[in-house]
């Protein structure tokens, strides 16, 4: 995911917005004390969405959003764990004076194309990264290819994935991965337990990649596909590269944007 910070003008308004709350208690609670903050509409009638939830739960409305070709503004109030996507709650006050102060940043996902043994193909977006892993205590024998050349002839590995700017922090981070600057313009490819090449750690790209993965020996060594949260298993091939034409908007409070939390968190012991 590429993303271009840009700045929303001081005391700029949406005219609609909507709310989106997951299904946890505290989520719950916290639509009913903002359900007078605003006059709230559906999604699909919205400017901008206001989600109470965790950084998984904005995940599944951005996603959401690209299935309904209906991509607005997302302003996301943190009652989860994490919350590296959303703001501080603070028990809603002065929540439409933070939305038009907020900051945006622009981000775009992963295209996802997998075929499966079976031989059908299966389009997703992938906001964070899209990784590969075996199904199976069988070792996954992957072929990686870049712009349609060779890179690796075998990858022997229990995994591998292609993780956004965004996503670098997430999956990317635990396997060793590489922690990506938000404005980078870089995708990282990031082996998960990697057995031959022994001394290989994973690349960065530039963003205009397009890369593709083969399974080899997918009979013996079957492997999934998992992209965000939707999971494709019997996998033959993927290929993936940046979808600009699915671009997103994430709004943050001033000096808690996401490019700052990246940049953060890689002073974090």
């Amino acid at each position: 995911m590429a993303g271009r910070p840009r700045t929303i003008s001081q005391g700029q308004a949406f005219t609609a917005l909507a709310l989106a709350a997951s299904e946890t208690r505290r989520a719950q609670d916290a639509a009913q004390l903002l359900s007078t903050a605003a006059d709230w509409v559906p999604l699909e009638q919205a400017d901008a969405v206001v989600v109470l939830g965790g950084d998984g739960f904005m995940l599944q409305i951005l996603h959401q959003m690209i299935d309904k070709n209906c991509v607005i503004p997302a302003y996301g109030l943190n009652l989860g764990t994490v919350g590296f996507l959303m703001n501080r709650f603070r028990n809603g006050r002065k929540l439409i004076e933070r939305i038009a102060k907020s900051r945006a940043i622009a981000v775009d996902p992963l295209r996802v194309e997998a075929i499966t043994r079976a031989g059908e193909t299966i389009g997703c977006c992938a906001i964070n990264e899209v990784s590969l892993l075996r199904e199976t205590r069988q070792t996954a024998k992957i072929e990686v290819g870049v712009n349609g050349k060779i890179r690796i002839a075998e990858l022997a590995c229990d995994g591998v994935l292609l993780a956004t700017p965004a996503g670098s922090t997430a999956y990317n981070l635990s396997a060793n991965g590489p922690i990506l600057p938000l404005d980078s313009n870089t995708l990282a490819l990031t082996p998960i337990s990697p057995f031959r090449p022994r001394r290989w750690r994973g690349a960065i790209l530039p963003d205009r990649s397009r890369v593709s993965f083969r399974v080899l020996e997918p009979n013996k060594r079957p492997v999934a596909a998992v992209a965000d949260q939707r999971e494709i298993r019997d996998i033959a091939e993927v290929h993936i590269e940046i979808a600009r034409d699915k671009q997103l908007t994430l709004l943050f409070d001033p000096g808690h944007s996401l490019d700052e939390r990246i940049v953060t968190e890689q002073f974090i012991a």
